[in-house]
């Protein structure tokens, strides 16, 4: 018991939500996560988090969105410092649903019409073979 009487136990469990996030590697800074919890996209337990310094600790859920992707994480631990990979994937529990496939064949980039574009190496031979005197 601390000299108030009370038990510190509940407060060493609990941590700040954007140090939390940043510890995780979630986002890259303190900052970043700051400001996204700031702006309201981040919700705890269902309820949107109005600032930074709210309180989590391990049995939370958070919902919140990372570049296009939703991401839900129960918070299993506090965690002490921004380790490496391994050790902030364990302070979490991912949630998360998986990315939605529209086509399993891959969709380039830069789709190709019929004699538009740069050929490829195989199309440049073909087409060297089909020129007048090639086979002389």
């Amino acid at each position: 018991m601390g000299e108030s009487g009370q038990s510190d136990a509940p407060l060493a469990e609990k941590i700040r939500l954007d140090k939390w996030l940043w510890q995780a590697r979630f986002f890259k800074t303190r900052g970043l996560a700051a400001s996204v919890v700031r702006s309201g996209h981040v919700r705890v337990n269902g309820n949107r988090a109005g600032k930074p310094a709210q309180m989590v600790g391990p049995g939370d859920v958070l919902t919140f969105t990372q570049a296009s992707r939703v991401r839900v994480a129960r918070i299993l631990a506090p965690g002490t410092r921004r380790g490496p990979a391994p050790e902030a994937q364990a302070l979490y529990d991912d949630l998360s649903p998986l990315p939605e496939r529209a086509d399993e064949t891959p969709v380039s980039p830069n789709p190709r019409y019929e004699g538009k574009g740069r050929p490829t190496k195989k199309e440049r031979r073909k087409l060297d073979l089909n020129a007048p005197g090639a086979l002389d």
